[in-house]
C-alpha cells in the first residue's frame, strides 16, 4: 500500500506509483515502526533533483527491491523542501555518522523506537558501481545488523544523540563584539578566490550570494568612519557579564571587493549556468568555468542573483530574463511563485536545454548563425558530455561584430532573431517537469529580491509582481498570527518563513509605504522573539517552541543554499528596531551575534550573512524618512536617483499616514516634506528640501 497519492507535495506524488510502501512522516508511520519493531528506512529529496530521480528509477521502481524494503524496512519518504527540519537533522547525522557531508538522496535508516540512525548514505546504486555496493545489499546487512547487534546501534545511539544535542551551543560570547570574524572571513575568500573565473576555485561551483552582498556591503562600509553613536556604543557595552570599550577596528578591504563580485557575476552570466535563451539560472556548475550546470532551477537561487544582477548595468539584461523567465513559467495564476524546475526530461538531464549545432544550424539563417554560431559556443568542440552544445557566451557580440565586419546594431539584430527562434523551438520539447510547491520562504526571497531590483532599475511596476506574491501569501500561509510554511499544506511555518518574510516587507515598503505591511512586520518581529528565541544563549531555534518533538532542534548560523535564518532575522530586527526606536528588536540581534560567536570565530567564511548582521551592528546602516504629501513624493525619489545607496534604507510615508507607531510618530510632515536622516541611533537635523538629502546621503556614498 503506498500512501502518498494525495500528498500535497508533487515530489511524493513522484512516488505514489512505486511497488515500495511508502508512507509521509507521520505519527501513523512512526507507531507502525515501533509496533513491528522495525528500522525505519528514511528516504529524503525533492523533485528537481537528478541523482534522485536515478535510484528511483533503479530501485523504489524495481519489484525486487521494493519487495526487501516492505519486508525489512518502514520506509518512509520525505520532500526535504517541505520539511527541511527533517532535512538539516538527518543531514548532519549523516556527517557525524559518515564524516563528510551529506546530500540527496539522503539514505537513513532510524531505529524504530527513539528515530535516531544507525546508518546512512546518498545515492546507492541498484548495481556494484563507483565502488559502492548494491542497494539490496545495503538493506540486507542493515536489517541483519540491527537484529542481531542491538547493542551497538544503541552504543552508537547514545554517542551521536550526544553530538546532536551539543552541536553548535557553545557559549555566548560576554566579551565585546568587533570585526575579527569578518576580517577572517575576507582572508579565507581572498585566499580561496578563482582570479580567472571567479567564485571559489576549483569545482563544483555555485553562486554563494550571501557571500558577494557581504563583500559589497563591507565596501560600502569602508567608506564612512566608524560609528561612535553612544547608544549603539552602550548596547555592546551592556553584555553579559558587564561593560566593556567597545571595539572599532575597521574593516579595510586590500583590492576593491566588489572587484571580486563583477568578476564572478560577469563569468556566471556568461557562463552555462546562465540560460542563455530562455533567461534564469541553474543551481550549480559541475565544472570551474561555470559552463555545464547541473540543470534544475530553483527559486531560492534566482531570487538570491537578481537583485545582485539589477544593481550594475552591465548585468541588467540578465536581470530582465530572468525576471521574464520568472513571470512566465514560475508565477501561479494566484501570483506566487513555484519552486522549482526539473534537472531532467524525458529521463535525462539536461536534454531540454542542450543542442545538436545541426538541429541550430537547420532553425537559423546563414546570416542568423555566422552570428549566433561563435556567440554561443557552436562553432566549437561540445562541451556538454561531448556529444551536444550547452549554450554560453564563447565570444562576446562586439567581438563577433568586429570579425564578421558588421555594424555592432546589425550583430545584435541577428543574435535578437536568433535567440527568438531558438527560444521557440525549444519551447516545442518535453519540458522538465515543474515542482509548483508554494513555499512561504522561498517567495518571500524573491518578493524582497524584486522590491530590490525595482529599486535599482527604477523599475516602479515590477513591484506589481512582488505585492501580488504578498497579498496571495497574506492570505493563505497567515492566518490567526501564524505562518504556514507551504500554501500547498498546514506545516508549521519555520525560522526561515519568519525571518525572509519580515525582510522582504522591509523591502517592500521602501517601494510603496504600507500600514498592513508594518503592521505585519511586527507581528512576525514579536513572534520571532516569542516563539523562537533562545533567551539563555541567544539566536533563533529552526523550529518554534511548540514544535513537533525531534531528535533535535536545529539553531542554525551557517548559510546553506539558503541564507542562514539567524542572519537574516539579527539583520532584519536591527533594521525595523532602529526604523521604530524599538531597542527590543536590537537587543535580540545582539544576543544572536554573541550566540553565534563561536561559530563566527570557528567558520566565517561559511556564515556571511551573520557577518552582515555584525557590520550592520558595528557600523549601524542609514535609514531615512520621507514624509511628503503624495504629490511631492517625486521630487524627494528623483532627488536620490543617481545616487548609489547601497547600505541605506529609504521609507517614503504620506502626509496621511497618521497613525504611525514608536519613533515614526514623531517624524511629522511640514510643507514641501521633510526627511529624516538616521545612523543607528543618531539622527541629524530634519532637512527640508530633496536637495539638502541628496547633499546628505551623497556624502556616503
Amino acid at each position: 500500500m503506498n500512501r502518498l497519492e494525495h500528498e500535497s507535495s508533487p515530489y511524493l506524488r513522484q512516488h505514489a506509483d512505486n511497488p515500495v510502501d511508502w508512507w509521509p512522516w507521520c505519527d501513523e508511520a512512526l507507531a507502525a515502526a515501533r509496533a513491528q519493531d522495525k528500522p525505519i528506512l528514511l528516504s529524503i529529496g525533492y523533485s528537481a533533483c537528478h541523482w534522485c530521480h536515478v535510484m528511483a528509477h533503479e530501485s523504489f521502481e524495481d519489484a525486487q527491491t521494493a519487495a526487501l524494503m516492505n519486508s525489512l524496512f518502514i520506509n518512509i519518504k520525505v520532500d526535504r523542501e517541505e520539511r527541511p527540519d527533517l532535512d538539516k537533522i538527518y543531514q548532519l547525522a549523516h556527517q557525524a555518522l559518515n564524516r563528510r557531508g551529506g546530500g540527496w538522496p539522503l539514505t537513513v535508516f532510524l531505529t524504530p523506537d527513539d528515530h535516531l540512525p544507525f546508518f546512512a548514505g546518498t545515492y546507492f546504486p541498484d548495481k556494484p558501481r563507483h565502488g559502492m555496493p548494491p542497494f539490496s545489499h545495503i538493506l540486507q546487512q542493515v536489517s541483519g545488523f540491527w537484529h542481531s547487534r542491538r547493542d551497538e546501534v544503541r552504543t552508537q545511539n547514545k554517542a551521536l544523540a550526544e553530538f546532536l544535542h551539543d552541536y553548535e551551543r557553545g557559549e555566548a560570547t560576554a566579551e565585546a563584539l568587533s570585526d575579527a570574524p569578518i576580517r577572517a572571513a575576507l582572508e579565507q575568500i581572498e585566499n580561496s578566490f578563482d582570479p580567472v573565473h571567479g567564485g571559489h576555485m576549483g569545482a563544483p561551483k555555485f553562486p554563494h550570494c550571501p557571500q558577494m552582498e557581504l563583500l559589497l556591503d563591507l565596501e560600502s562600509s569602508s567608506r564612512r568612519e566608524p560609528s561612535t553613536d553612544q547608544n549603539t556604543r552602550a548596547a555592546n557595552d551592556s553584555s553579559l557579564s558587564g561593560p566593556h570599550p567597545r571595539q572599532h577596528a575597521t574593516v579595510s578591504p586590500g583590492e576593491k571587493e566588489s572587484g571580486k563580485v563583477e568578476l564572478t557575476l560577469t563569468r556566471i552570466v556568461s557562463g552555462g549556468i546562465h540560460d542563455q535563451i530562455g533567461g534564469g539560472f541553474c543551481r550549480y556548475s559541475v565544472d570551474e568555468r561555470w559552463e555545464i550546470p547541473h540543470f534544475e532551477k530553483m527559486l531560492y537561487d534566482n531570487a538570491q542573483l537578481l537583485p545582485l544582477l539589477a544593481r550594475d548595468a552591465a548585468f541588467i539584461p540578465a536581470a530582465r530574463d530572468l525576471l521574464a523567465w520568472l513571470l512566465r513559467e514560475m508565477t501561479s495564476a494566484d501570483g506566487a511563485f513555484y519552486s522549482a524546475l526539473d534537472a531532467d526530461s524525458e529521463h535525462e538531464e539536461g536534454k531540454f536545454y542542450v543542442w545538436q549545432r545541426d538541429e541550430v544550424r537547420g532553425l537559423l539563417s546563414v546570416a542568423e548563425f555566422a552570428v549566433a554560431g561563435p556567440h554561443y559556443g557552436f562553432d566549437r568542440p561540445p562541451n556538454f558530455e561531448h556529444v551536444a552544445w550547452n549554450p554560453i557566451v564563447a565570444t562576446p557580440i562586439d567581438k563577433v561584430a568586429q570579425v564578421l565586419e558588421i555594424p555592432l546594431d546589425e550583430a545584435r539584430r541577428r543574435l535578437a532573431m536568433a535567440r527568438a527562434k531558438l527560444f521557440a523551438a525549444r519551447s516545442t520539447r518535453v519540458r522538465p517537469g515543474l515542482d509548483d510547491k508554494i513555499l512561504t520562504a522561498w517567495n518571500a526571497l524573491a518578493i524582497a529580491g524584486i522590491a530590490r531590483a525595482a529599486r535599482a532599475m527604477d523599475a516602479a511596476p515590477l513591484m506589481g509582481l512582488a505585492d501580488n506574491a504578498l497579498d496571495f501569501l497574506y492570505k493563505s500561509v497567515w492566518h490567526d498570527g501564524r505562518l504556514q510554511a507551504s500554501a500547498d499544506k498546514p506545516v508549521p511555518a519555520y525560522l526561515d518563513d519568519y525571518s525572509f518574510m519580515l525582510d522582504a516587507l522591509l523591502e517592500c515598503l521602501q517601494n510603496r509605504w504600507s500600514e498592513r505591511d508594518l503592521a505585519w512586520a511586527i507581528i512576525l518581529a514579536e513572534a520571532l522573539l516569542t516563539r523562537f528565541e533562545d533567551r539563555e544563549h541567544g539566536g533563533f531555534y529552526f523550529t518554534a517552541h511548540d514544535h513537533e518533538r525531534l531528535i533535535q532542534r536545529p539553531k542554525p548560523w551557517m548559510d546553506e543554499a539558503l541564507p542562514s535564518g539567524n542572519g537574516v532575522a539579527a539583520r532584519a530586527l536591527l533594521r525595523l528596531g532602529h526604523l521604530l526606536g524599538e531597542t527590543r528588536y536590537i537587543d535580540a540581534a545582539q544576543r544572536t551575534l554573541r550566540g553565534a560567536w563561536p561559530t563566527l570565530q570557528s567558520a566565517p567564511h561559511a556564515c556571511c550573512t551573520l557577518l552582515r548582521a555584525l557590520n550592520d551592528f558595528l557600523h549601524p546602516r542609514t535609514h531615512v524618512v520621507v514624509r511628503a504629501r503624495d504629490n511631492e513624493e517625486a521630487q524627494w525619489r528623483a532627488a536620490l536617483a543617481s545616487i548609489p545607496l547601497r547600505r541605506c534604507d529609504v521609507y517614503f510615508i504620506a502626509d496621511t499616514q497618521t497613525k504611525l507607531p514608536g519613533t515614526l510618530a514623531a517624524q511629522t510632515c511640514t510643507d514641501g516634506g521633510v526627511a529624516y536622516v538616521c545612523r543607528g541611533t543618531q539622527c541629524e537635523a530634519p532637512l527640508q528640501s530633496p536637495d539638502e538629502l541628496a547633499v546628505a546621503l551623497g556624502r556616503e556614498s
